[in-house]
């Protein structure tokens, strides 16, 4: 019961100082109120609670008011900024009803003044709302006269260069940052227009000489911006590139940035500067800047030493550098055993951490799944190209039982990282005969397909598809799972990736399949579906699904068969794309697929009835591209066999159409595999 009425009292108390506070702020007095606007930024410093309630009786607006007026002193606009900047400090909520009170344009205006003081309170203030996650960070760019603004002051002290560089980049670019394939930083340069805006107005030439700051904070604000301004930005990149500093050229700068004795967080946002530089393609793979400085600086940045945000970034980015290219992915897999120690990020905290500090244990307790998230992004950029590698990697302890794991995990960006992970190394064939096989993850790979958001659909099925492959001993079990539903569903997603990886995987399943299985995917997709397929806007979702057709029509009894129930559709989809814009990769594939109905027993009979398709046949055979020409002989080819029922009449019937004329000049074509083909096609005349 007491405890009950002191903290009722108590309460009391502080709503009724508070209420004091804010009246105070209409005092006529000017020089009490700038007294009341002092004692209320003392009362405000670490107090949450204190903070809450005078947003909440009204402070905020008034606050603002004094702030904006001319008749005010600089003194007192000065300390209004410095308690609403306080105010900013408290919680999201806080944020929130600043920014509903229009704090920004206030403060933006206030940046006008002449007196640095009052600028630096009113960017102070504006740093602290905009680090915020709920602050639209449009509402800096709103306004086309904000940015050059910010440039001009960057002159006035270390104060408000350290505070625009952060606001240009308040946080570190996070490589991945967003599931939902948003831009992969959170910052106020969030969007490749962003970049361009901080660029058109003189970022660069501005901020490079930040660099040599005397002021450390200055420094390091500076390199963050560099590291936000070059993210995929090859514009960028390529002009940092020409960049000198003091006379020394930038990426030097960065180099030197990248020094042992540095603070960790400036060799880490330093790399990071060349990271990006080198994939926007401004400094070449093989550079010395990046093989033996800034690869070997972020495999320093896994080591169980460092911090858990310093192993998750140092991962994180060097995934991201070497992922492209096979040569730093086995520079990086040989250096300082990273594979051995990145295992170490599925270990942590352990039962005998090192950590002292008690808030520091348990935030790394609830961060914990941000390293397995990096190890395995790592692992799926280590792995993508280099059978040894893959084969090191599914050998590191107790791997595949991780990423098995990993595909259940409850932060869905583990699962996303764990599932790209198992999709680098299933471009193995051995390892999908071997350790794909023994740890059976196809089960929970075929769980995740089942609810996940499209991203991770996007990935899991793309794994799918080379589990799916014709060697690959998880495709009996997988078939028997009832997969076909499920892709055929993928194949309607409004993604033009989901489509594309279910009718992919289809066509994969199709390949040598047996007549009861190809059935069921032409019932499961349903042929309407199917023929509209093959009029996707997406190229890729039209190649795969040509693919799909080729591998059902293979085999004579599966030609025929599916030839007399669809023979029809199939006829008219072909010549719709053989006279289309088209590239020549899908004609290839369209002839392919005609060289197929061919080689059916009754199914030839569509095309030998068929004059306009003939005359199509013998367009391509003359055409100037090779690959058309092929193609288009090969049907030839089997449509004139000798050992086949009715090959006379089909010769016949051919050579007065002027296709023994078209294969005799074919015949002393230059390309040798053309000529040996219309030889071939010859011979069935002369046997």
């Amino acid at each position: 019961m007491h405890a009950v009425i002191l903290k009722t009292w108590f309460s009391g108390e502080v709503t009724a100082t508070s209420r004091h506070y804010v009246d105070r702020l209409f005092d006529p007095d000017p020089q009490k109120v700038l007294q009341g606007v002092i004692d209320m930024k003392n009362a405000v410093i670490g107090n949450n609670k204190q903070k809450a309630n005078l947003i909440v009786l009204g402070a905020v607006p008034r606050l603002l008011y004094l702030l904006q007026q001319s008749s005010s002193s600089d003194m007192l606009r000065t300390e209004c900024a410095v308690v609403l900047g306080s105010l900013a400090m408290g919680t999201e909520n806080n944020i929130k009803s600043l920014v509903d009170c229009h704090i920004i344009p206030a403060l933006l205006q206030g940046l006008l003044s002449p007196n640095v003081s009052f600028i630096e309170a009113c960017l102070r203030c504006l740093r602290t709302v905009f680090i915020s996650p709920v602050t639209p960070v449009q509402l800096l760019y709103s306004d086309l006269t904000v940015i050059p603004h910010f440039i001009c002051l960057l002159s006035q002290s270390l104060h408000t260069q350290e505070y625009i560089t952060q606001i240009f980049s308040h946080c570190y670019l996070c490589l991945y940052c967003s599931i939902t394939n948003s831009k992969a930083f959170c910052c106020c340069c969030n969007t490749p227009d962003h970049q361009t805006v901080l660029f058109n107005h003189g970022a660069i030439q501005n901020i490079a000489p930040l660099l040599n700051s005397s002021s450390p904070k200055v420094r390091m604000q500076a390199l963050k911006c560099f590291s936000v301004l070059a993210y995929e930005n090859t514009q960028v990149s390529m002009t940092l590139v020409n960049v000198l500093v003091d006379g020394e050229p930038l990426t030097q700068v960065f180099v030197r940035m990248m020094q042992r004795d540095k603070p960790i967080e400036m060799q880490l946002t330093a790399a990071k500067c060349l990271t990006y530089m080198c994939r926007a393609g401004a400094i070449r793979t093989d550079d010395s800047s990046i093989v033996l400085k800034t690869l070997p600086c972020l495999v320093r940045m896994c080591s169980k030493d460092r911090l858990l945000e310093e192993r998750v970034e140092g991962a994180e980015t060097l995934a991201f550098l070497v992922e492209p290219d096979v040569d730093l992915q086995r520079i990086a897999s040989v250096t300082d055993h990273l594979l051995a120690m990145l295992a170490d990020y599925f270990k942590y905290p352990s039962s005998v951490s090192t950590i002292a500090d008690i808030k520091r244990l348990d935030h790394d307790l609830k961060h914990a799944h941000e390293l397995r998230q990096a190890a395995f992004r790592l692992y799926a950029s280590l792995g993508s190209n280099d059978e040894d590698i893959r084969k090191k990697i599914t050998e590191t302890e107790n791997m595949m039982d991780r990423i098995v794991s990993g595909l259940s995990e409850s932060s869905i960006k583990v699962r996303l990282a764990a599932v790209r992970c198992l999709h680098s190394l299933s471009r193995s064939v051995q390892q999908l005969r071997t350790s794909f096989h023994d740890h059976a993850v196809w089960k929970p790979l075929m769980k995740l397909l089942q609810n996940a958001p499209d991203e991770v659909l996007i990935m899991a099925s793309s794994t799918l598809c080379n589990l799916l492959l014709e060697f690959s001993p998880s495709k009996e079990p997988i078939l028997e799972s009832g997969v076909i539903e499920l892709l055929c569903s993928l194949t309607q997603s409004d993604s033009p990736a989901l489509r594309v990886n279910g009718i992919w995987a289809l066509m994969n399943m199709a390949f040598q399949a047996d007549q009861k299985v190809k059935m069921e995917i032409v019932r499961s997709l349903g042929t309407d579906h199917l023929f509209r397929l093959l009029s996707d806007p997406d190229p890729n979702v039209l190649m795969k699904t040509l693919g799909l057709l080729r591998n059902l029509l293979s085999t004579r009894p599966h030609i025929d068969q599916l030839m007399g129930s669809h023979g029809k559709q199939i006829m008219q989809a072909v010549t719709l794309i053989l006279e289309g814009e088209h590239s020549i990769e899908v004609k290839d594939q369209t002839l392919c697929i005609l060289a197929n109905i061919a080689d059916g027993n009754t199914a030839k009979e569509l095309i030998m009835t068929n004059d306009d398709m003939l005359q199509k046949i013998k367009y391509y055979m003359g055409h100037s591209h090779v690959k058309l020409q092929l193609a288009a002989t090969f049907c030839i080819s089997n449509l004139i066999w000798n050992e086949e029922d009715g090959s006379q009449e089909r010769q016949d019937k051919l050579r007065e159409m002027g296709f023994v004329d078209i294969l005799h000049k074919l015949s002393q074509a230059t390309d040798p595999n053309l000529c040996d083909r219309a030889k071939t096609a010859m011979q069935q005349y002369l046997a």
